[in-house]
């Protein structure tokens, strides 16, 4: 008999008041017992209309009802066949708006916890630490992959198992991209991205890091070196700016900077060593979205007294996942919302305050939200010293400058077909956030899967 409860089986978490203190997961994930009490809440529709929400086409109801039966290897394997990365999307897919919000127990109550269970799923495989040996016959074609984030990494995989000889270009100094740099500790810790990296690799996958393409070489001179097909999965790096005045004092750093500097710097090790990012006693962070969230909660773990979410939007219009507000205030975060900054001031050359205006919404603008619109005579000052804006980021210009017959979006964004990811350029293919701006990473995956697909048909057509 299903389990009719119109209620996910609670995640068990760490305490608010704890946990901003640490950098140590916030979810605690489930046990054996409570994943399979979750599992009996899927109804096994005939039609599976969860599965039309996963970019990827993990088959759901499959995976869970193994989890229901006690057999989680079997879940595992049957999520594997179309995820690479099963521990990374349980954790920061919006399953919400994907799977989930597909999910007919959520026409009453809340939908199957699906992403719960593909990360117990994930952690109870990765425990046994089980070595899965890979025997795959190469085809002796060669593809290069630029980016080993999300979508690099999931391309790179299928790839590989199809028997290409592939390595990936990473311009850091780890693998992961975004995964690595851009999400904290708490959200996603980096042991585990690099376990499930590592997978990849052991399809046969080659990764040199520390190599810029666009600057140590080129897409142009991959092709000369005999790779038939080259994906682009270069991400959205480059920080976007509200263009204030202040803007460039000490203690301004642009969100994923700031991320960045937190991640593969170590700061998440702080308090036992000390951090290399400076933060106030008072700090704001600009923005609405996830990031914002991110940096906003890191923020608080390295030692911020106050931190302020400022956005010029209200509390409906926030972009970010209601999970991740959620949590923003459980633990502390204060949200300045229908506010907009104007300038940061400064004191021998360090942020001192930064100065807003209230905003009020008007009609909606071509996005669809309701347009901030300022209350004249209503400006304040926000007494900070640090001041981290999250208003968004784009591709990097360097693919697009040194890769002649690229065609690109008037924002940067690489122009691809739709289906199969071909650029304009023969034999070059993108995906990702190189394509879209700034998105999620199952979606990301997905067009890293599209990509890998044709890029097989296509060279077996040859």
């Amino acid at each position: 008999m299903p389990n009719m409860s119109l209620e996910k089986v609670k995640m068990p978490e760490q305490e608010a008041d704890v946990r901003n203190k640490n950098f140590k997961e916030v979810a605690l994930g489930y046990t054996l017992e409570q994943a399979q009490e979750e599992a009996t809440r899927c109804l096994n529709c005939r039609h599976k209309p969860c599965m039309n929400g996963c970019p990827v086409g993990v088959p759901i109801p499959e995976f869970i009802q193994h989890v229901a039966e006690g057999d989680i290897e079997a879940a595992y394997q049957t999520i594997k066949r179309e995820n690479a990365l099963p521990a990374i999307c349980g954790r920061v897919c919006p399953q919400e708006n994907q799977c989930e919000g597909k999910c007919v127990r959520a026409i009453k109550g809340e939908a199957v916890g699906i992403g719960r269970l593909e990360r117990f799923v994930a952690d109870y495989h990765m425990a046994l630490n089980k070595e899965e040996k890979v025997e795959i016959e190469k085809n002796h074609h060669k593809v290069a992959i630029v980016g080993s984030g999300p979508a690099g990494i999931t391309c790179a995989g299928e790839l590989a198992k199809r028997g290409y000889d592939v390595t990936v270009f990473e311009a850091l100094h780890e693998t992961g991209g975004v995964l690595v740099y851009g999400i904290p500790e708490f959200r996603l810790p980096k042991a585990l991205v690099a376990k499930e990296v590592d997978n990849v690799k052991k399809l046969g996958v080659h990764v040199e890091t520390n190599v810029i393409v666009g600057r140590s070489i080129t897409i142009d001179e991959l092709k000369e070196e005999g790779y038939e097909a080259i994906f682009v999965g270069s991400g959205a790096g480059l920080p976007r700016f509200m263009g204030i005045s202040g803007e460039n004092l000490n203690g301004v750093y642009a969100a994923n900077e700031f991320l960045t500097r937190v991640n593969l710097m170590k700061a998440y090790q702080f308090p036992d060593h000390p951090t290399p990012v400076k933060i106030s006693e008072k700090v704001a962070v600009i923005g609405g979205g996830n990031v914002a969230m991110d940096a906003a909660r890191t923020a608080k773990r390295l030692g911020a007294k106050e931190v302020y979410i400022v956005y010029r939007r209200g509390e409906e219009e926030l972009p970010a996942r209601k999970e991740e507000i959620h949590h923003a205030k459980e633990e502390g975060i204060i949200f300045k919302l229908l506010n907009n900054p104007i300038a940061i001031h400064g004191e021998d050359g360090w942020v001192k305050s930064m100065e807003c205006v209230e905003m009020t919404l008007g009609e909606p603008d071509a996005s669809g939200r309701r347009r901030p619109v300022e209350k004249e005579g209503s400006e304040f000052l926000l007494e900070v010293g640090t001041v981290i804006e999250a208003i968004g980021q784009s591709p990097n210009p360097l693919i697009r400058q040194t890769t002649p017959g690229l065609e690109t979006q008037k924002w940067g964004g690489i122009i691809v077909e739709e289906e199969t990811m071909a650029t304009s350029k023969d034999g070059v293919y993108a995906g990702g956030d190189v394509v879209t701006g700034a998105a999620t990473v199952i979606l990301a995956m997905g067009a890293g899967k599209n990509a890998a697909k044709a890029i097989d048909e296509a060279l077996n057509k040859q």
